[in-house]
């Protein structure tokens, strides 16, 4: 199960993935389904496609050779020394993650709160 297609990231990224890329963008819409429910099951179907597209995006890269990693909040470049050097805001370039912003369009950002798995007990009737 997926909550976006590969034309969704293709036209999101307003290019045309390459036969490897778009294989590989299937896989991962499939995964980034998991990961999202995983942080709000209930959240609109609009939220998840977007986060979907979103997550893979940044995970095929805008398929050029050098530049900048989609999600890099720092970056440095050097000239005759070819050194490179990003700053990836909460994940790793290739990795499929959830952004702040993502995490407050899926209903899951900045929340504060606790679990007691013995509450759990007390109110189903059972003992600690």
């Amino acid at each position: 199960m997926a909550y976006a297609t590969v034309k969704d990231v293709q036209a999101r990224m307003m290019r045309e993935l390459s036969e490897a890329e778009r294989s590989i963008c299937k896989y991962m819409l499939s995964d980034a389904a998991v990961i999202i429910d995983a942080y709000n099951s209930k959240a609109s179907d609009r939220a998840k496609e977007i986060v979907s597209c979103r997550m893979v995006e940044r995970a095929l890269g805008d398929g050029g050779e050098m530049g900048v990693p989609m999600g890099a909040t720092q970056g440095s470049m050097s000239g005759l020394g070819y050194s490179q050097s990003w700053t990836i805001g909460s994940g790793s370039v290739g990795e499929l993650y959830i952004s702040k912003v993502e995490k407050k369009l899926l209903g899951a950002g900045n929340t504060i709160g606790s679990y007691s798995p013995t509450e759990e007990l007390v109110s189903k009737g059972g003992s600690i």
